[in-house]
């Protein structure tokens, strides 16, 4: 296999002198919104929301697609990597990246994946894009001329790269380490020696395959910047990837504004016909097929007994059951996407949440969903299939700032004004 065609490779990545290192990692840009981040960002310079999230440089509410947005991200950029608080590598490297939540321990590898294998379904997908959302990351890059949010990979078990990165964690301190959002630790290992670069991208190309658990709009956008450059064959996009048996994936719970003109006992009996449905204490489902819901100051244990929706991956997801037969059937919600009576909660955020949008809002309900499995989305991903929207909550989550990567595509913009 040649160079151009191993799916994972090298780079001379950007990232954080270990002093700074705490103040310029941040949360990814897709959590918080424009006044969270301009909050979240208060007193510090460094932080990377000024450039994930450069609209909160300015006064009052500004669209984080104005093109003043993108131009102001690229001169804070340079001014940090001018300042020395971000620094290029003069060698292109691998790098350990590891996440420590609780009692919870990932620990996977900053890569260069292939464009190439994205385009040719060696990374597979298992979500839509949209085309908005892929403009903004296009843009990004463009202008800023560096991918500047990695995508969060899934690969299969290679017991020698698990046992190199254990060797490299346990001997040696990291370089960089840092407490983000939700308590979660962030270390980074620069790994530079040439023979366990070569092991690494050889383990990795003999697999010669790998899933998107978040970030499709970041490889989405390397991509299309690919194919704009004619780079395709030779282009690459920042990812972090983790082997599956370390991944956790949280519910990604529904909360719907109202009950389609029905009163809570008719919408009751509408679900009686394919759930079996009993008041209980619990908040959280405990196993596949499960559902709790809250509706009028009640959780209800919610469990499907239906005819199954059909034989392929996608039709035996439970957020699958749910959108059939509760959100279209019953509540007219047949556009996850689109349509404003739905809003999607995270598991992170807990049934709390789910309590407190419902009762703030009269006949409105709420779902806790039991969380997809890694093995559900390879197997989708597999089939060439795509999940309903909002199927899988990843945490903890990459931090933005930690690592970065130089842009294989040459600035195609006027130069960006200077930073205040």
């Amino acid at each position: 296999m040649t160079e151009e065609n191993e799916i994972y490779a090298p780079f001379k990545g950007i990232i954080p002198t270990p002093f700074y290192a705490g103040q310029v990692a941040a949360p990814p840009y897709d959590v918080l919104s424009s006044s969270e981040a301009k909050v979240k960002a208060l007193g510090n310079p460094y932080s990377f929301l000024h450039i994930s999230k450069a609209e909160i440089d300015f006064p009052g509410e500004m669209s984080p697609y104005e093109d003043c947005v993108y131009e102001r991200a690229a001169a804070n950029f340079q001014k940090l990597m001018q300042e020395g608080v971000l620094q290029e590598l003069n060698k292109p490297c691998y790098y350990v990246y590891q996440m420590v939540m609780g009692e919870h321990i990932q620990t996977g590898l900053a890569v260069a994946a292939s464009v190439k294998a994205y385009d040719e379904g060696r990374i597979k997908r298992h979500e839509l894009t949209r085309i908005a959302k892929e403009n903004d990351r296009v843009r990004q890059i463009r202008t800023v001329g560096a991918q500047t949010g990695p995508a969060l990979l899934i690969n299969k078990e290679i017991p020698e790269i698990k046992h190199l990165l254990q060797q490299i964690t346990l001997n040696s301190a990291p370089y960089i380490s840092v407490i983000g959002d939700n308590n979660v630790r962030h270390s980074l290992w620069i790994v530079d020696n040439d023979a366990e670069i070569k092991l690494i991208t050889e383990a990795f190309s003999a697999q010669d395959e790998a899933y998107i658990a978040d970030g499709h709009h970041r490889s989405a956008a390397a991509s299309r910047l690919a194919a704009e450059d004619g780079t395709s064959e030779t282009a690459r996009f920042l990812a972090v990837a983790f082997f599956a048996d370390e991944m956790k994936i949280w519910d990604y719970n529904r909360f719907v504004h109202d009950l389609n003109g029905l009163n809570p006992h008719e919408f009751m009996r509408a679900l009686s016909s394919e759930f079996s449905v009993v008041p209980d204490t619990r908040r959280k489902p405990t196993k596949k097929g499960q559902f709790m819901m809250y509706l009028n100051n009640q959780w209800y244990e919610m469990t499907y007994k239906g005819a199954p929706l059909g034989d392929d991956p996608v039709s035996q997801l439970d957020v699958s059951v749910l959108s059939a037969k509760v959100l279209d059937k019953i509540l007219n919600i047949t556009d996850l996407r689109n349509d404003e009576r739905i809003e999607f909660v995270g598991g992170i955020r807990g049934a709390e949440e789910i309590e407190k949008l419902v009762n703030a809002r009269p006949y409105s309900v709420g779902f806790m969903v039991y969380p997809t499995s890694v093995d559900e989305l390879i197997a989708v991903a597999d089939k060439k299939m795509l999940m309903p929207p909002k199927s899988t909550w990843f945490e903890p989550k990459l931090a933005d700032g930690i690592v970065s990567k130089p842009s294989d595509t040459a600035l195609k913009a006027e130069p960006t004004a200077k930073a205040s």
